[in-house]
């Protein structure tokens, strides 16, 4: 007898491709199409950079998507949030909870019955939330009363309060957090154990790496007596580069006479903001932004150290993607990255908004090279043991096979 499929609609609610997307993809690319029949929902039909857009990916891999528009934000909305924040100006939570209200009213709830809508026409056993309980309250809505098991992958360390959290134990049959440090969070806010799962991401550490000196002269034009710093990443409050541009400016107190070049590759709302930082700092012959790039372990290759300053995290691939290319990272104390990089054994860390403590990560790995080739020597053995695809697909796999098939206890 034929295996009868479970039926997956994925909801996406994102409007960038940033780490949590390629790790979908690259779990769409490996599923087992026997056991599982994908299709999904997506908010935005967003591109990487300037080359593909996510209806372009999916239709390579042979996946149905479907787009649900989303309008502005209507006069009333407007107004009504100006006018509720007005009424309780000098009380936060009920500030927050009266714009969250007018949300619901005017994005969510739509948002839901589309969602819910789809669920229903496609028969769907299961609907897969790529984001947070925060992002994801319309899908939580939409599968309310439905006959369909709801999984939510947890890929960024969550904001979360008691409504949400409320809304996940109600109605999630499991929770796949991408590092024990993002389940953690759930726990701690109290999400039912029950339902968390750790599911570590992963990358292919069998796919061909690019050359680092063949990277450096055709990407950077730069001689091998050059140090090159980088940082790879949307380029967004979050991420903290600011911080990395400030502890720039302090190396180059230090060290006026270094050969250097800091990288910072990517796009977003503070692009211009860095620019004028690193020229008032006189750093702008030496920090070049390259804007978006397709091939950006290409350039991670080329770096000698890859910074990652954020200010949270949920497994960044990223940092996979360095020690696999055996480029020394140095990274902010917080969940997930924390996680990956074993203090002065794989990497250095800092404790995140310390930009002292910054600079003193790059001193150390721009004077001591042999301590730094032991670090990228020992990362790499890390992630070939430890972060594997394969472990990836095959955890995801497990936890939506075993969930409910259309018949979840929740209705």
């Amino acid at each position: 007898m034929e295996q009868q499929r479970k039926k997956i609609l994925l909801l996406d609610t994102g409007n960038e491709w940033g780490g949590g997307t390629n790790s979908m993809l690259e779990l769409l690319k490996r599923i087992d199409r026997n056991q599982f029949e994908i299709g999904c929902c997506f908010y935005q039909n967003y591109t990487r950079g300037k080359g593909d857009s996510i209806a372009q990916v999916l239709a390579s891999l042979g996946i149905p998507v479907t787009f649900i528009a989303q309008r502005k934000q209507p006069r009333w909305a407007k107004i009504a949030k100006e006018l509720l924040r007005s009424l309780v100006f000098f009380h936060r939570p009920l500030r927050l909870k009266a714009t969250r209200y007018i949300d619901t009213l005017w994005r969510i709830r739509p948002n839901a019955q589309k969602i819910r809508q789809l669920l229903v026409q496609q028969q769907s056993d299961m609907l897969y939330m790529n984001n947070q309980p925060g992002s994801n309250a319309e899908g939580y809505l939409a599968a309310a009363d439905l006959p369909v098991a709801v999984v939510q992958h947890c890929r960024i360390e969550p904001v979360l309060n008691q409504a949400l959290v409320n809304m996940v134990n109600q109605r999630a049959d499991a929770v796949i957090a991408v590092s024990n440090g993002v389940r953690d969070v759930l726990l701690q806010h109290g999400v039912e154990a029950k339902k968390c799962f750790t599911v570590f991401n992963a990358i292919d550490i069998w796919q061909p790496l690019p050359e680092r000196e063949a990277m450096r002269r055709q990407l950077l034009d730069v001689n091998d007596d050059t140090f090159v710093f980088g940082s790879i990443g949307s380029l967004i409050a979050r991420k903290s580069n600011h911080h990395i541009l400030q502890a720039l400016a302090k190396f180059v107190a230090a060290f006026p006479d270094a050969n250097w070049r800091m990288v910072i590759l990517g796009e977003g709302p503070e692009h211009d903001a860095l620019q004028r930082q690193a020229q008032q700092a006189g750093l702008q012959d030496r920090v070049i932004f390259t804007g978006f790039c397709s091939n950006a372990m290409e350039y991670l290759a080329a770096f000698d150290v890859f910074i990652l300053a954020s200010k949270s995290e949920g497994l960044p691939r990223v940092v996979l993607e360095a020690m696999l290319l055996k480029t020394a990272v140095i990274g902010s104390r917080v969940t997930g990255t924390a996680e990956l990089i074993e203090h002065d054994k794989t990497g250095l860390l800092f404790d995140y908004g310390d930009v002292q403590g910054l600079f003193e990560q790059m001193k150390t790995l721009w004077l001591d090279a042999q301590k730094r080739n032991l670090l990228l020597q020992q990362a790499n053995t890390h992630v070939r043991e430890h972060y594997a695809i394969e472990h990836y697909v095959a955890g995801v796999e497990t936890i939506l096979k075993n969930a409910p098939n259309g018949s979840s206890s929740h209705v």
